[in-house]
């Protein structure tokens, strides 16, 4: 039994910490909860909001190892989700992807290592699978310093885990908001290609995922939750539906570096995946430096299986989709009229 823990969260004053927070707030498995970030600010105002003892707050950065360990002494468990996740951000300064989303999580596992935490759960992202921007590859490569260090780990007593998932609705830098803005604006909603397809996940079923790796991981697996999608279209006409708009769609070409769909799970993932119902689990690579298994011996199978991508997920109508779109506290608060308070308490 789990019960009067320490949880870590570092990057916790993001979207996806307040969302923990609001999960585990009132839960007796967690004693203290740890919120590890660099914005004095952000953690000021979660404070101030919260007022609550059990949280505790402390400034630093995953690039530098002293004061992460400084946080992760005397923690059970953590939730790494400190990371640059801006594309653009990431193609300007790929080494500064590198140094927070690789060498930062290095820091984080080098110090749950040390202090013995019993599990770290890393959190990565579908553009970490066939990775076309510095981005992905930079969260392909934490994925692969995740594995790495859980084999090399001396025993079981800390585990190394994963997740990955698509992009979350409505989170910083993504396209609902930016539908949501141009309605407001009766201007026309810009669509970069109406057949493109993307992962619709809330921030609840982010969440929702950590939580089933942190419960049922095993020593270097990772985590995929089988989402629904829906093209870009679809989501458009849900959003022009439920504004009750006039706006108009007005389609501009794709941009440079996105992908007419999505993938979670790649074809030699595939092979190894494990099919659980409502998620994938992709065990560990735990072949050794035995470069037979590399190059003199194959896997057949991979030429006939298919990804997991965005494409070929249950789709969404417009109709799946509205609904879906009901369920976020920005749609809540315009089309409801749902205040930020009530939907933190419910």
């Amino acid at each position: 039994m789990i019960k009067n823990k320490t949880l870590l969260i570092t990057g916790g004053t993001g979207s996806f910490g307040n969302a923990v927070l609001h999960r585990f707030i009132n839960d007796d498995r967690f004693e203290e909860i740890r919120i590890f970030s660099r914005d004095e600010k952000k953690q000021d105002d979660m404070r101030n909001r919260l007022k609550d003892p059990k949280v505790k707050f402390y400034i630093g950065d995953v690039r530098d190892l002293n004061s992460v360990e400084v946080a992760v002494k005397g923690v059970d468990y953590i939730f790494h989700a400190a990371a640059l996740k801006q594309v653009p951000s990431c193609e300007f300064f790929p080494l500064e992807a590198v140094k927070t989303n690789v060498f930062g999580t290095d820091n984080v596992l080098s110090a749950a290592e040390k202090y013995k935490v019993k599990k770290a759960v890393v959190l990565s992202t579908d553009k970490a699978a066939y990775p076309i921007n510095a981005m992905g590859m930079s969260k392909a490569l934490m994925e692969k310093v995740m594995v790495a260090k859980s084999r090399n780990l001396p025993d079981e007593k800390t585990i190394f885990c994963g997740t990955r998932y698509g992009n979350v609705m409505a989170s910083r830098g993504s396209v609902i908001p930016l539908f949501v803005e141009q309605i407001k604006r009766n201007a026309p909603l810009t669509i970069t290609d109406p057949k493109m397809t993307r992962f619709m996940m809330t921030l609840e079923d982010a969440v929702d995922l950590v939580l089933y790796a942190f419960e049922n991981s095993q020593q270097g697996d990772l985590f995929v939750q089988k989402a629904p999608g829906a093209t870009i279209e679809v989501l458009a006409k849900a959003l022009i539906e439920l504004y009750q708009s006039k706006s108009k769609i007005k389609i501009i070409g794709t941009r440079h570096g996105e992908k007419l769909f999505e993938t979670l799970v790649n074809r030699e993932d595939m092979v190894k995946a494990e099919d659980l119902g409502n998620y994938f689990r992709i065990p560990a690579d735990n072949r050794d430096l035995n470069y037979a298994q590399y190059f003199s011996e194959g896997e057949p199978r991979v030429s006939s299986l298919e990804e997991y991508h965005s494409h070929n997920t249950q789709r969404l109508d417009v109709e799946g989709m509205k609904e879906l779109l009901l369920k976020l506290p920005l749609i809540r608060e315009d089309v409801l009229g749902e205040s930020s308070l009530q939907q933190f308490l419910s």
